[in-house]
């Protein structure tokens, strides 16, 4: 049994700082480390390897420096470690850093690659899916736990999804990406270190593995950086104060109210675009939906849509695949044209093979201009296949989408945590993108509008990994995220899960969706999919509150657009204190029972 691990050697990103003259971001000085995401895949084929026996090696695409990441593989266990290092792959995108990656698995001939679900500087999630799109393998992206059967050359997982947790099966060999949970994160030892420092490293450059330098870097990328913009967010660090914890609340209330936290029309839906008759191609939507109900994300995505088809000249179609023709008139109301259907057995529950045959083929007959999906775990696993698949380009998890003067999709990036936003331009058609739920705001649902009904044909597709059974958490988190404007933050500061339930009755009478820390996750109070920050989701809520957050970055930058973030910590000096608008420094105990009154209009 042969695992080959990918692994990206990234700078820590609390050290990185934007230089504003050179536009550019400072690396110098700054140390790496390797993607958390990826050490967690690393662990993970260790411990498979425990089991089943076998080689687990490291391979790293990179700089001189992506070596030191390797000499941390090795100090951790792997066997043998792999660099594909050459000039010409200096400015790859996603697609063509797949490419050269597939290109040495290719090489190597593992029975299984495993990565993470995404590093931690780009955050796209797209390398996984694209790799094993070009070695025509199966996949199981966001993986929590595997086993193989070696006899029948199979492997059982559990993933992640929005709603709960899959358990699929599917032939080896295959790509799979790590989930945090995946395996317990561990640091090796300085004799490990010192012993790791001492073995041989294989590098590899670019005719090694078969490639020609127009097939990577900026020549065999389908996408470009346009320039960067520093994020600034300026938080105003006000402390609120009373006599009481009754006084504090009211204090709340008021500032709340005079900052316009509870001024709905701040973010009230506006009527749809108006634009003139088609003289181009189609933008596409491609629905989601889950337990017979449209995620928030698609009305985001129409709206956005209609937006930009006024100026390209364009008609905007909703793409339903598998059941969904019923929410034509809800498509239609909130901008479609046209919805294109294709039902057929086979499409429900998804399936990586299954749709994404659908996808590519229908992009194939139609043509259309741009593709949009939700950058759902469903979103991430899908677009990046279709991407490779066509060899399109794709900007993963963007926030927003806009014109330039040459009338190009810009397709705005958030990288590194959050504190840089890229457009991304694309040189090949149609552009495609997956956008973070939340980002965008719904139009105002017009029901005098009508769509076009058309279905689509349906490739016979072998579906190579099975869903064999869905586990839900319940809660609906995936909506609560998209839709709620107040969202209470969970820190291990509560205390312990013992104070949930009250917690959960207070967001319950507010109408608010809970998010937690990644210690509240790790702890176990809370499911995984509640996580916000650097390895969970980014949320935009109108007002945040957290309830004894500690403001750690990896946390905060998954708020950068909230629109105000209120901070209750016992620690006078906690850092979320400096981080936050508002501050309250008190027992999150003797606050709570005041908080609903501090937090209703």
């Amino acid at each position: 049994m042969r695992i080959l691990v990918c692994v990206k050697y990234v700078p820590v990103l609390s050290a990185l700082r934007f230089d504003p003259e050179t536009r550019r971001l400072v690396r110098d000085g700054v140390r790496g480390e390797l993607s958390g995401f990826d050490v967690r895949a690393l662990l993970g084929a260790l411990a498979l390897k425990s089991t089943y026996g076998g080689k687990v090696v490291a391979l790293t695409m990179g700089p001189p420096s992506a070596r030191e990441g390797l000499v941390h593989c090795l100090a951790l266990g792997a066997d043998q470690a792999l660099h594909l290092i050459d000039p010409g792959l200096a400015g790859s995108d996603t697609l063509a850093t797949s490419r050269a990656l597939a290109a040495a698995i290719r090489h190597e001939a593992p029975d299984l690659v495993m990565m993470g679900r995404a590093s931690v500087d780009a955050e796209t999630g797209q390398v996984g899916p694209q790799v094993a799109e070009l070695l025509d393998w199966p996949q199981a992206t966001v993986v929590r736990r595997v086993s193989l059967d070696l006899t029948d050359r199979t492997f059982d997982a559990e993933r992640e999804t929005d709603e709960g947790f899959e358990l699929v099966t599917g032939p080896i060999p295959a790509v799979l990406t790590a989930a945090e949970d995946l395996a317990e994160e561990r640091f090796p030892s300085k004799a490990d270190r010192l012993a790791a420092a001492e073995k041989p490293i294989t590098e590899l450059g670019l005719a090694d593995v078969g490639l020609q330098p127009s097939d990577v870097g900026t020549e065999g990328s389908p996408t470009w950086v346009a320039g960067i913009e520093e994020v600034r967010i300026e938080r105003r660090a006000e402390a609120i104060t009373g006599d009481s914890p009754e006084a504090i609340a009211h204090a709340l209330h008021d500032r709340l109210t005079a900052l316009g936290a509870f001024d709905a029309s701040a973010v009230a839906r506006q009527p749809l675009a108006i634009r003139g008759p088609a003289t181009g191609p189609p933008l596409w939507v491609v629905v989601e939906a889950h337990d017979g109900k449209l995620r928030a994300v698609t009305l985001e995505l129409l709206a956005k849509a209609a937006e930009l088809a006024g100026p390209l000249g364009a008609d905007v179609e909703a793409v339903v695949i598998g059941p969904g023709a019923e929410h034509a008139a809800v498509l239609a109301a909130g901008g479609a044209d046209r919805v294109l259907v294709a039902d057929a057995p086979g499409l429900e529950p998804y399936t990586t093979d299954a749709h994404a045959a659908v996808l590519a083929e229908a992009i194939r007959t139609r043509a259309p201009r741009l593709v949009l999906l939700g950058s759902t775990v469903r979103g991430r696993d899908l677009a990046p296949r279709v991407a490779a698949r066509l060899g399109l380009g794709l900007t993963g998890d963007a926030v927003d989408l806009d014109l330039d003067g040459e009338g190009r999709v810009r397709q705005l990036k958030p990288a590194f945590g959050g504190a840089i936003i890229a457009p991304i331009l694309s040189r090949t058609r149609p552009e495609m993108a997956t956008v973070r739920p939340g980002m965008l705001h719904p139009a105002l649902p017009d029901a005098s509008r009508r769509a076009e009904l058309l279905m689509l044909d349906v490739p016979e597709v072998p579906v190579r990994v099975r869903v064999v059974d869905v586990q839900p958490i319940g809660g609906e988190a995936e909506d609560a995220f998209e839709t709620a404007t107040l969202v209470l933050g969970v820190g291990k500061g509560i205390g312990g899960p013992t104070a949930l339930p009250a917690i959960r009755d207070l967001a319950g009478r507010l109408g608010a969706a809970l998010a937690a820390t990644r210690e509240v996750t790790d702890a176990g109070w809370m499911p995984r999919q509640y996580q916000v920050g650097l390895t969970g989701r980014a949320i935009a809520p109108r007002l945040y509150v957290g309830l004894g957050v500690s403001g750690a970055m990896e946390h905060m930058v998954g708020l950068r657009r909230a629109g105000i973030i209120v901070a209750i910590n016992k620690s006078p000096k906690s850092p979320v204190l400096k981080v936050a608008d508002l501050g309250i420094v008190a027992d999150l105990n003797d606050i709570l029972p005041h908080l609903e009154m501090a937090l209703r209009p």
